[in-house]
């Protein structure tokens, strides 16, 4: 088969599949420790398996390990930069969560205190407190769309995939600001009386993102760089708001359509993020991603009792994953547990795990070929089981695809 590629003003032809697979020491390995032949295998693995790249950085008793198989952008011939910034998707609510809780710390907010009466403009309901934003049990309808346990799909802003996928194609640099999310999320009838169920829903992180800057007086962006970004050292991390631009250096991200009854394929790196706000907008590294997840799981941001918070696992419906404030907790078959969230943000997907107590770390980044039909979803899945087993040891990741 041969997919039509468009690149801005270049346009070449893809046939079958080629794979450039390299890792470590090949790649430019960021390596500390002794060499992993089963890491490497794996991303050669992963590559094979549908993913234009992949670097992983992993961080335990050993040292520190990186690498990189496949491509960087489908028209070159390298693999992915080692310290390569990635859209991070979902991965931005445990920032999000972190900031939210270090203000509650200070006492500026109260996890138990209803949401209304911070955003009174809202109109909130007043059931709905600030500890429901965070565990995604408020019952607030998903800006963007949401699938209900009978198939029955709501609408709601355009999203790359499914039906809405031309029309956010097409209007991929348009501009949603947090407040007009909320309102249309608002619009629309509630999941579930708050606290009633767990529903996964970005507009409760976009209500925080409102919180943290009524509270604050500040913009989310100025505030994360002034608590976590500046203190850790986060270089390569970013909160873009409206920005389309990624940092050099980046793999690329790709989506494929349907037009006319041809398949086409155009590079979407540049793309307004705004769509999902902080439901999934920040960019990071594997690097980065590492720093943060360590810092975390460790103490160096919040104290004893509000991290105990944040770990305390909640009911999901999802087998072995349980939620706690802005991060998954998954239970390895009993064999220990995993604090973790992954992400995706159409063509770029990121990875964070730790222990409990941060001495062992995966971030991975991944670039593919995204699409309506979300076909890289299997793919994804499995990559995330496969380097789980492969750092954790044990079953992989049985969490659904997050965007």
């Amino acid at each position: 088969m041969s997919i039509t590629f468009s690149n801005q003003n270049e346009s070449t032809t893809r046939t079958g599949a080629h794979v450039a697979a390299t890792a470590g020491d090949e790649a430019g390995s960021a390596a500390a420790g002794p060499d992993r032949p089963g890491l490497r295998k794996a991303l050669e693995e992963i590559v094979a398996s549908g993913f234009t790249g992949i670097t992983v950085r992993v961080h335990d008793e050993r040292g520190e390990w990186a690498g990189s198989a496949g491509l960087a952008e489908l028209a070159g011939s390298v693999p992915p930069p080692i310290d390569g910034h990635v859209r991070i998707g979902s991965n931005t609510k445990t920032f999000v969560a972190t900031l939210v809780l270090q203000l509650v710390g200070e006492g500026r907010i109260g996890l138990d205190v209803p949401v209304v009466e911070y955003l009174p403009e809202f109109g909130f309901d007043a059931g709905i407190t600030v500890r429901m934003l965070l565990q995604h049990t408020s019952g607030l309808f998903n800006f963007t769309g949401e699938v209900h346990d009978d198939g029955t799909v709501v609408p709601g802003i355009p999203i790359p995939y499914g039906p809405s996928g031309p029309a956010w194609l097409e209007n991929r640099f348009e501009i949603y600001r947090p407040q007009n999310l909320v309102e249309l999320a608002l619009s629309k009838p509630a999941r579930f009386e708050p606290g009633a169920g767990w529903s996964y829903s970005n507009t409760n992180y976009v209500v925080a993102r409102l919180l943290i800057e009524q509270v604050t007086g500040r913009s989310l962006a100025a505030e994360m760089h002034r608590r976590i970004l500046g203190p850790l050292g986060l270089s390569g991390t970013v909160v873009p708001d409206a920005s389309p631009e990624i940092p050099e250096p980046h793999a690329h991200a790709y989506y494929r359509y349907g037009d006319a009854g041809a398949e086409r394929m155009i590079d979407i790196t540049r793309q307004n993020p705004t769509w999902v706000s902080t439901g999934g907008d920040m960019i990071s590294t594997t690097g980065d991603l590492h720093t943060f997840i360590a810092a975390l799981t460790n103490g160096e941001l919040l104290p004893p009792s509000l991290l105990a918070e944040m770990c305390t696992p909640g009911p999901t419906g999802i087998p072995g994953m349980a939620y706690g404030l802005g991060i998954f907790i998954q239970d390895k078959d009993g064999r220990g547990t995993l604090i973790t969230h992954n992400g995706a943000a159409v063509g770029h997907a990121a990875l964070m795990y730790s222990t409990p107590d941060g001495t062992r770390t995966l971030t991975a980044a991944l670039n593919c070929v995204d699409d309506p039909g979300l076909s890289i979803a299997t793919a994804f899945l499995d990559a995330r089981h496969r380097l789980v087993d492969e750092v954790f040891g044990g079953p992989g990741n049985s969490e659904p695809a997050r965007r």
